[in-house]
């Protein structure tokens, strides 16, 4: 997750380092905020294309997508109805498909001295620093960056969005579509990676699907 790198570096209070992240046992099971139903709707709704380009059948539909609510950390999100919550070191939150754990949803929040993520740059500062990242890496072949842009939440926090196509020897292509923003002094970053290689393309289904959780990712309501 180099976006979750990246800001964790440049924004982390430097005594944080020591300190011990809090216990979240309480939080496996949180209880669902029904604002996120609603929600859900208008997501879907306002990612809807011309219905003649693209067929109604591949098209997500409220069923295809489920909500999750973390009150202890303060975020919420949709996330595939089919996909499990796994646990891992690091991740606040981590959903994988089953059987292709390539393809995941992650969520790591980190203690920050920002008040906004507009205070560290703007969202094409912070796309080409992400991307600079990932062509340093070893296993990178390529890195390139398919569209930056940013949001504002009903609290008017402003969440930057991008969407890239990173080629490594680390699992071949894959389509990146990352959030972030930063609320209460905690950067929230959001991370969700599928295999997109030249002979499996993501399909408008599946792509309608993760840029419907990439912008339903926002703090608890």
């Amino acid at each position: 997750m180099t976006t979750h790198l990246l800001l964790r570096r440049c924004c982390a209070p430097p005594a944080i380092a020591g300190v011990r992240r809090p216990d979240r046992r309480r939080s496996l099971n949180p209880p669902i905020i029904p604002n996120i139903w609603r929600r859900r709707t208008l997501i879907l709704l306002s990612l809807s294309p011309i219905p003649t380009l693209i067929p109604v059948a591949a098209q997500p539909s409220p069923e295809d997508l489920k909500p999750y609510a973390d009150r202890a950390e303060g975020f919420e999100l949709l996330v595939p109805e089919a996909w499990t919550k796994v646990e891992k070191a690091g991740a606040t939150a981590l959903f994988e498909e089953k059987g292709k754990g390539s393809n995941n949803i992650g969520v790591v929040v980190n203690p920050v001295r920002l008040s906004s993520l507009r205070d560290f740059g703007s969202p094409e500062f912070v796309a080409e620093k992400l991307i600079q990242a990932e062509r340093k890496k070893e296993s990178t072949r390529a890195a390139e960056i398919v569209k930056v842009g940013e949001r504002s939440n009903e609290d008017g926090i402003p969440v930057y969005e991008f969407e890239y196509v990173l080629d490594s020897t680390r699992g071949g292509i894959k389509r990146i579509f990352s959030a972030a923003f930063v609320a209460s002094k905690k950067l929230y970053l959001l991370n969700i990676s599928h295999s997109d290689p030249p002979e499996s393309p993501l399909d408008d289904h599946t792509r309608f699907l993760l840029e419907s959780v990439l912008r339903s990712f926002d703090t608890a309501h």
